[in-house]
Parts: C-alpha cells; structure tokens; sequence
C-alpha cells in the first residue's frame, strides 16, 4: 500500500508529518474558505486537491505505522495509539468530501464570492428555478466545514499525543545529565 521504510528508518515516523501538517493546513483553509467565500473562489483547486491528498495519506501512514507496530515490542501505549490512528480515515475522508463540495458548489456559483449576493440558483421545481437564500448556504457550508475541520483535528491531537506517549515514555531523563 505504500513505503514502510525510507532511507532505512521507519517511513510511519516521516509519513505522519506530512499528515500532521497538510491534513490541518487543509481544515484551516476549508473553513476559511466556507466563512469567506471570495478566498474560496481564490484558492481554486488548491483545496480540495490539498484536501483529497492528505486523505490519502493517512491510509498510507496508517498501513507503515501498522508495518511498524509488529516490529516493536509490545506496548499498550502503542495499541492506544494504533487504535487511535484508525480513527482518522473517516475524519481526513470528510474533509476531502466537504472541500470538494465547497469547490462545486462556488464553482456552479451556489456560494457567490460577492457580498451583495441575495440568493444562489438551487434546484428546480417544475422547471422553474428555486431560490436557496444565500445566507442558510454559508451558515450550513460554516457549520459543517467547522465540524469537520475541529473533529479531524482534535483526532490529529488525540493521536499525535498518545504516539508521543507510546514513543517517549521511560526514555528521557527530567534532570539534565
């Protein structure tokens, strides 16, 4: 599924950074992009490209992190974080989907850059076309991209925190030597 060694190290332990700063780089601009649309609009593809990629990581590090658990001893610490890790998929995958969504929805014009929009075209009833008020759109599109971002990152956390628990416990002294 992916490198489990680069250069002879791990590549769990230089994979999860590239997660750990694109998948909250992606969050961060998804919700920027949602409250604003006009940076949306500025950010093109840059989103959802940057969104979709780091989803695709996180199997990546997740299966060179599982490569790594079995040639460790092992640590309860370890499973906690492992357990964790899976965790994260259905999180990164919301973001990418949200991002993509976001995209479209500027792209066929249903979040306006301009902030003198009243409503955007929505579906049609009957042939003719059904004003959706622009305001219920950016408040759903804020609300959900928030949800996303902030369960994704808190997740991130979550498992950064217990694999440097898993990583660093017993192995540093408090008092210089």
């Amino acid at each position: 599924m992916g490198p489990v060694e680069i250069n002879g190290l791990p590549a769990h332990a230089l994979l999860v950074h590239a997660v750990v700063i694109l998948l909250p780089l992606a969050c961060l601009l998804l919700v920027a992009g949602a409250a604003w649309p006009s940076w949306l609009s500025r950010m093109g593809l840059a989103l959802p490209v940057l969104a979709v990629v780091s989803a695709l990581l996180v199997p990546v590090t997740t299966h060179a992190g599982e490569w790594l658990e079995e040639r460790v001893p092992p640590d309860p610490l370890v499973e906690r974080h492992a357990t964790l890790g899976d965790g994260l998929l259905p999180w990164a995958v919301a973001v990418a989907v949200v991002a993509v969504l976001l995209w479209v929805a500027s792209w066929r014009r249903l979040l306006p850059a301009g902030a003198d929009a009243e409503g955007a075209r929505g579906a049609t009833s009957g042939g003719a076309p059904v004003a959706v008020p622009y305001v219920l759109i950016r408040v759903v599109a804020v609300v959900v991209a928030l949800v996303v971002a902030v369960g994704c990152c808190v997740q991130i956390y979550r498992i950064g925190d217990s694999g440097a628990r898993a990583v660093w416990h017993d192995a540093f002294s408090t008092a210089p030597r």
